[in-house]
């Protein structure tokens, strides 16, 4: 009975030694005595016990924050700027015998390459070609990362951090910027009001009357609220002048011809 308690104590521990369940998103990778023998794929599978050695790999997309790194740009502005990379592995063997940890590695290239990168643009480039420089580390990272059988999908800058001066350099530029263009605005106002003023004056030169008429309607606009004390301008008193004595020089012509129809 001893001996049959033993062999069943030693069944199960072989048992559960070398039975292993690898996820729908894992592969496994088989050392035996030491050396690559297969990978496994998800589900249930066997290892020879002491012998075997089974590695699970995750075949997911990981996420890698990028710490925010000190980097002094083109144009030697301090700047710190963070991201975020997303890498996935594509071979389960290189991630396991090609590097130690894969995940260490990646994040340390990563931070690297940041700093590289944004260190060879100047500021104005790298608030504004975000895209670009994303592209870039991307690219330099599949390049880095292809020997330990890792694929970096996606890279993105998460945040750029300016210093105090030079968010009041960018600020007075971005104010200056807008007073140009407000000016710039009034200027062309000027010139069309300018130009209407003077198609309008030669409208009324070639049409005396027409300056009356606008004086009398300016009159009459601002004879609507009955307190206002209205002065007339001069141009309109001359004519008012000048209508009175050509009336005054009709009335001597119609007496003149009256007399001389009765002597």
């Amino acid at each position: 009975m001893v001996v049959l308690a033993v062999v069943v104590v030693l069944a199960a521990v072989v048992a559960s030694n070398s039975i292993r369940v690898i996820k729908q998103y894992e592969q496994g990778v088989v050392l035996r005595f030491g050396r690559l023998i297969d990978t496994r794929a998800p589900g249930l599978t066997f290892i020879i016990p002491f012998v075997d050695v089974l590695h699970r790999v995750g075949m997911r997309i990981v996420t890698l924050p990028i710490q925010s790194q000190g980097i002094i740009t083109r144009d030697n502005v301090s700047v710190g700027v963070s991201a975020v990379a997303y890498f996935r592995i594509v071979d389960p063997v290189k991630s396991v015998i090609a590097i130690e940890n894969v995940h260490a590695a990646i994040d340390q290239i990563a931070q690297t390459t940041l700093r590289k990168v944004v260190g060879q643009h100047t500021l104005d480039e790298t608030l504004a070609e975000t895209d670009i420089l994303n592209v870039n580390i991307r690219e330099i990272l599949d390049v880095q990362t292809l020997d330990w059988g890792v694929e970096v999908t996606l890279v993105e800058l998460k945040d750029i951090l300016l210093p105090d001066t030079m968010k009041r350099a960018m600020a007075r530029q971005a104010e200056a910027e807008r007073e140009k263009r407000a000016k710039i605005i009034n200027a062309e106002g000027e010139s069309l009001a300018a130009a209407a003023l003077g198609d309008a004056s030669d409208t009324m030169m070639a049409h005396p009357l027409a300056l009356q008429l606008r004086n009398l309607q300016s009159l009459v606009e601002i004879g609507v609220d009955k307190n206002t004390v209205v002065v007339f301008p001069a141009p309109l008193m001359s004519t008012i002048g000048e209508l009175g004595s050509f009336l005054a020089r009709e009335t001597a012509a119609a007496t003149g011809t009256i007399s001389e129809r009765n002597p």
